[in-house]
């Protein structure tokens, strides 16, 4: 299938300007011109409307627009399940993982999967929930690991790989450190109220992370607003803080798992969880290869 003048048109749209969308093309902003004018001529209307540094669709522009990432997401389905009829070893596999977790997951991961698949091309991509959601949804990435809760699920295929619980985490040195409360049979560790904590600094994941609108229903479930020293996008950052005696955090158990001087644990009452998941774009075909590294995966985060 030949779906070069579509890739163009999409270049144009993805940066809003034709000579940026020649430079990524690597050909001459004339000769993109030329095959937009080409189509534009063929479909008998504009496709964009023109400035020097805007170049929005046209109405008639939005409607190529769609239906051409549909065409290709089609060539690229069609040629995934010939490849995989053909030489399911041979091929390209993109994955995406988010900051942290992931990088180490797919260190020990990839490894096994390239002995198994040595012709499969991996590419890999450290992304946001967020941003891996959106690619998936385009087709441009083929499987992301993603932690979610229920609500930030989209229109997308999803395979259940653990759940994960989260823990209150304080100072070692902060009084309560050492209260003696009940563990309760297969708990982690000891029980707390989240609620003696009312008064004191926490430092929580950004505002749009996934996590985030989990952890401000336990505060909500405990009856108070937390005191937020601060908001940052990486969970290490909370455990840093938390050993240099100055916040609190609420903390998914994988960073916990291998334990951490200076920091006291405890479980919640309501034992909040959320779940980590392969996803693919729904009602895609998906790769022996894909699969196969999806239960690497599942190894990796159920040992």
């Amino acid at each position: 299938m030949d779906t070069k003048q579509i890739e163009y048109i999409l270049k144009i749209a993805e940066e809003n300007n034709i000579t940026r969308a020649a430079e990524k093309l690597f050909i001459t902003q004339s000769a993109l011109n030329q095959q937009l004018l080409r189509l534009e001529k063929e479909l008998g209307t504009q496709l964009f409307h023109r400035s020097r540094i805007d170049w929005r669709p046209t109405e008639a522009g939005k409607v190529y627009l769609e239906n051409a990432r549909k065409i290709l997401q089609t060539k690229q389905e069609t040629y995934r399940i010939i490849n995989d009829m053909v030489s399911h070893k041979k091929g390209h596999l993109s994955i995406g993982f988010t900051p942290g977790r992931g990088i180490a997951m797919f260190s020990a991961v990839y490894p096994k999967f390239h002995r198994e698949y040595p012709d499969i091309v991996v590419t890999p991509n450290e992304l946001s929930v967020k941003k891996q959601q959106a690619l998936i949804a385009s087709g441009d990435l083929d499987i992301g690991f993603l932690t979610l809760c229920d609500n930030h699920r989209t229109f997308a295929e999803y395979i259940q790989i653990t759940t994960e619980e989260l823990f209150l985490a304080i100072p070692e040195k902060h009084p309560l450190s050492s209260y003696s409360c009940q563990k309760e049979k297969g708990d982690i560790f000891p029980m707390m109220d989240i609620a003696a904590m009312e008064y004191e600094p926490f430092v929580l994941m950004y505002k749009e992370s996934t996590i985030r609108q989990l952890v401000d229903d336990i505060f909500q479930e405990a009856g108070f607003q937390p005191n937020v020293l601060f908001e940052t996008a990486n969970t290490n950052t909370i455990l840093t803080m938390i050993q240099a005696n100055m916040c609190c955090g609420i903390i998914p158990h994988y960073y916990l798992r291998d334990g951490h001087k200076e920091i006291t644990c405890f479980s919640l009452p309501s034992h909040p969880t959320w779940d980590v998941v392969a996803a693919y774009r729904k009602n895609s075909y998906l790769t022996h290869a894909a699969r196969y590294f999806i239960e690497l995966a599942k190894e990796y985060w159920n040992t």
